[in-house]
């Protein structure tokens, strides 16, 4: 007698095993003076490591120093977390719900259990991609505002010439406020009117435009679709927008199996998420990895295989995992001038000011927005359109149109050189695998 095995089948098979194996956390804030320390322990899974990652960080949470294993069927981790302004995480919301998120109570909840995963459920989430250009942002909520549509959420990223876009827009002619655009034929409009933006010129590589129905987080998803639509492909391997890219490394163990990855770079928020997501979206999984991101740079090793239990077993394989990690930690680098903007949300906002942007060829390179209690609160990032530095004379015309006290200037990033680096084969886990004089030894695979 043949047996068919279905995947609702596995799913719970899945939650047998966490309730026989229940995830436990521990918060402790006495053990280190400085930080507040989560240990996770649950039952092993491809992308767990991210799920709990993700919790912690859309909780806007900074990990400085992290210690994950997880050889055989269990998983363990530790984290050293702080608040934005580096203190101890103290209130009790937060630490309940890191408890109810990883902890017993979520053993049969979805993975998408974080805080940044957003229904769509009163929205329509659009989805674009295609070649970035001065005015572009403005250009796409322009026609969402002419065909009716408001945007209440969006995330915008640029990347090596590419743009990615997740908008949740709601329907101005709806007779319930919030309402998702549900008319095909409208929808049909929207997305060959946004495409005809995206594509630009002909010689551009390509756009996309999806509607989507299902709870996503917004990232995540952006990632996804950078990595999907291949930013990670660039001629100049040695520099980007002028700075110096991060110092990626893979390098082979022979005696262990693992492929070693090195992460050397200026520490910023998200960085470990940004990493992280990367290696699961590309199907690798972490068995040990340690993170230092206490001073100026992050230092992140990770020993890693393929799902399917190998290594890194070519020289184009390790030239890609290298592109591809160093393209995710670029994506979220914000490069020019902050600009926030927070005042009553209204229809043609995003759009008005957008084109008040364009017309004074500033170029935005990427771009938050929300709305909350009727108001609206974006943050924009933007560069002079011809790549010159931005005249503070514009800035001053800008804030003078849309209002001095709804348009705030937060300063451009810190572009500041970067410290010396190590070694990029300086392993933090030296200890544990003895990396050290596995490379005396010869014991390290080099593809050169």
């Amino acid at each position: 007698m043949n047996m068919s095995f279905s995947n609702d089948m596995g799913d719970e098979y899945q939650k047998f095993i966490k309730r026989m194996n229940p995830p436990r956390v521990v918060i402790d804030n006495k053990s280190c003076k400085n930080a507040t320390v989560v240990r996770v322990d649950s039952a092993n899974k491809h992308g767990i490591l991210l799920e709990v990652v993700q919790v912690l960080t859309d909780l806007n949470l900074i990990i400085t120093k992290a210690y994950i294993s997880s050889d055989g069927n269990w998983f363990m981790d530790v984290f050293n977390v702080t608040d934005q302004n580096g203190n101890k995480v103290m209130d009790e919301g937060i630490l309940d719900y890191i408890q109810s998120s990883l902890g017993p109570d979520s053993c049969c909840s979805s993975s998408m259990r974080s805080v940044g995963v957003e229904s769509s459920t009163d929205h329509t989430v659009i989805e674009l991609v295609g070649c970035d250009r001065p005015g572009l942002l403005s250009e796409v909520t322009a026609v969402l505002t002419h065909l009716k549509c408001s945007v209440e959420r969006a995330e915008v990223w640029t990347h090596n010439t590419r743009v990615a876009a997740v908008m949740h827009v709601s329907d101005e002619e709806a007779s319930v406020t919030g309402s998702a655009v549900t008319d095909l034929e409208r929808l049909s409009t929207i997305k060959k009117l946004l495409c005809n933006v995206l594509k630009g010129s002909n010689k551009c590589r390509g756009a996309k435009t999806v509607f989507s129905h299902e709870a996503i987080h917004t990232e995540r998803r952006l990632h996804q679709m950078m990595f999907a639509d291949r930013d990670y492909e660039r001629a100049d391997d040695e520099t980007f927008n002028g700075k110096q890219k991060p110092n990626v490394n893979v390098v082979n163990l022979f005696d262990k199996d693992y492929s070693v990855v090195t992460i050397q770079c200026k520490d910023r928020p998200k960085l470990l998420f940004d990493t992280v997501c990367t290696l699961t979206d590309m199907q690798y999984v972490v068995f040990h990895a340690n993170v230092d991101a206490e001073g100026p740079e992050a230092y992140q090793e990770y020993y890693i295989r393929h799902i399917d239990g190998s290594p890194v077993n070519s020289e184009a394989e390790r030239q890609r995992l290298i592109q591809c990690l160093g393209a995710a930690i670029e994506r979220r680098v914000s490069e020019g001038l902050k600009l926030e903007l927070c005042t009553t949300d209204r229809v043609g906002l995003l759009s008005d000011v957008t084109r008040i942007f364009r017309e004074n060829s500033l170029s935005v390179s990427r771009a938050e927005v929300r709305t909350e209690g009727g108001n609206a609160m974006n943050t924009f990032y933007v560069r002079d359109a011809s790549g010159y530095p931005i005249d503070s004379k514009t800035i001053d015309s800008i804030r003078q149109v849309i209002g001095q006290s709804i348009l705030k200037v937060k300063g451009s990033p810190d572009e500041g050189k970067s410290d010396s680096q190590d070694s990029p084969s300086r392993f933090l886990f030296g200890g544990l695998f003895k990396s050290r004089s596995l490379v005396n030894f010869g014991l390290v695979r080099s593809y050169s």
